[in-house]
């Protein structure tokens, strides 16, 4: 109860009234709003020449692929990155892996997982913050980088040809509602079960007859995952090469390289809580049980843009997780400083990226890949080019622009080599981590 609370008086309201209306730009702003979107209103032509599409570094990489409407960006992101191994080496101009094979291995481990956590947590009330975080979560789309690689070690890739999409994969809400009811379902069994005193093996036993049922369920709505498949291809030269009867782990390992180890993944969240230096996991956060932990090194900004940069100098994109929903246009472009709600509103709307996180404002929840970058006299990037997966009809061909200053306060995650992080930042990756809360922001999911 909020027992010191004040109600809103008369009072209050007739000096609120008396300060709009004798406020000239409060006046103007809302007729302009009466007929106009408000980011058309507040936006600064000014700020437009900081994201022209060019770049000093810049990848030339394959056509931009399409999620459609589906949170599976973080397993585009990652196959987009993969897929380009393989377009270089066969000298192919087109090329897709199938987002629909990992997509559907996620879904299944992200069942196994979920089930699992509710037998770990059966002693649990049902209003226990963990347990109803779990719950509430259920097997969505999104996603982390750690729990790409573990798919793909686990189960491999294939070309989008041996598995392509579905109806169900490529537009997911109904499927992923039908989903949770069925885990809610499960859920309500096995707590019963523990309930009336049966054995942690009876519910394991029970949990994988459960599991039969969605595998089938999961087959039905993307298909059969394809025990081996043919690789068909024609390069630019049109020339046709075929290799027959691979598995996906082989052609992950043989065609793709099997290197994801060398990954490492960096953050940058400046809270209190969160030191630099110091590596973070997340409790209940996860795919593939016994699979690579979510593992994250907390970096300044100046040494997540440094190693991003050198890897793109050295010519691979970077897989990076952003909020994508703050300052970006229909046009392409992501940029806080293209638009004035200030001053629109006569307000100070300032949100540090600290207070961003902390209040749950802002945090990842868009994983792309970053393909080049602008640098000035003194080599530090003005503007950045981005992959996107929401089609070629959005932005420039489906690439977008970040300015500097969006990169500085939304990017909160890049994946590179360890190599390309200064030697005192590696020593630290070997740390024991701290264990976050499961509903911490750095723990949201990319989708």
């Amino acid at each position: 109860m909020m027992e010191q609370a004040r109600a809103v008086e008369s009072g209050l309201l007739e000096q609120y009234e008396k300060s709009f209306r004798e406020n000239p730009v409060l006046v103007a702003v809302g007729h302009a709003l009466s007929k106009n979107p408000l980011a058309d209103v507040a936006f600064v032509q000014a700020a437009r020449p900081h994201t022209q599409f060019s770049f000093s570094v810049d990848l030339k990489t394959l056509p931009v692929t399409n999620q459609k409407k589906s949170g599976r960006c973080w397993i585009f992101a990652g196959l987009n990155l993969l897929r380009e191994r393989i377009a270089k080496k066969y000298n192919l101009e087109q090329f897709e892996l199938s987002q629909n094979y990992t997509a559907f291995w996620d879904k299944f481990e992200k069942i196994n997982y979920f089930l699992e956590s509710v037998i770990d947590l059966r002693e649990r009330p049902a209003d226990d913050r963990e347990l109803s975080h779990i719950l509430m979560t259920g097997v969505q789309d999104g996603g982390q980088w750690d729990m790409f690689v573990s798919l793909v070690e686990k189960y491999g890739v294939v070309p989008k040809a041996a598995m392509d999409e579905t109806a169900q994969s490529n537009e997911t809400a109904t499927m992923n509602g039908v989903l949770r009811q069925g885990l809610t379902r499960c859920a309500a069994r096995l707590r019963r079960m523990h309930a009336e005193g049966q054995s942690l093996a009876a519910l394991q036993q029970e949990k994988e007859r459960m599991l039969g049922e969605f595998y089938g369920m999961l087959c039905a709505c993307f298909g059969e995952p394809p025990a081996s498949f043919d690789f068909e291809y024609e390069d630019k030269d049109k020339k046709y090469g075929v290799v027959r009867g691979l598995t996906p782990q082989q052609f992950y390992q043989d065609y793709v390289g099997g290197d994801l180890g060398e990954y490492v993944s960096i953050i940058h969240a400046p809270t209190a809580d969160k030191p630099f230096g110091r590596t973070y996991t997340v409790d209940y956060l996860g795919n593939v049980v016994g699979g690579r932990p979510i593992r994250y090194l907390n970096v300044p900004m100046d040494v997540l843009k440094q190693a991003v940069i050198a890897q793109m100098k050295a010519g691979e994109s970077v897989w990076f997780g952003s909020d994508a929903g703050k300052f970006g246009s229909e046009e392409g472009i992501w940029d806080d400083s293209a638009y004035d709600y200030d001053g629109a509103f006569s307000m100070d709307l300032s949100v540090s990226k600290e207070e961003g996180l902390d209040l749950r404002w802002s945090a990842m929840n868009h994983a792309m890949t970053l393909t080049g970058v602008n640098l000035d006299e003194t080599d530090a990037p003005t503007r950045w080019k981005i992959q996107n997966s929401w089609s070629d009809e959005r932005g420039v061909k489906g690439y977008f622009v970040g300015s500097a200053s969006w990169f500085e306060r939304f990017v909160y995650q890049a994946v590179v080599r360890r190599k390309y992080l200064p030697e005192q930042q590696q020593a630290l990756l070997s740390a024991e981590p701290i264990h976050l809360h499961p509903w911490d922001p750095m723990g949201t999911l990319a989708d």
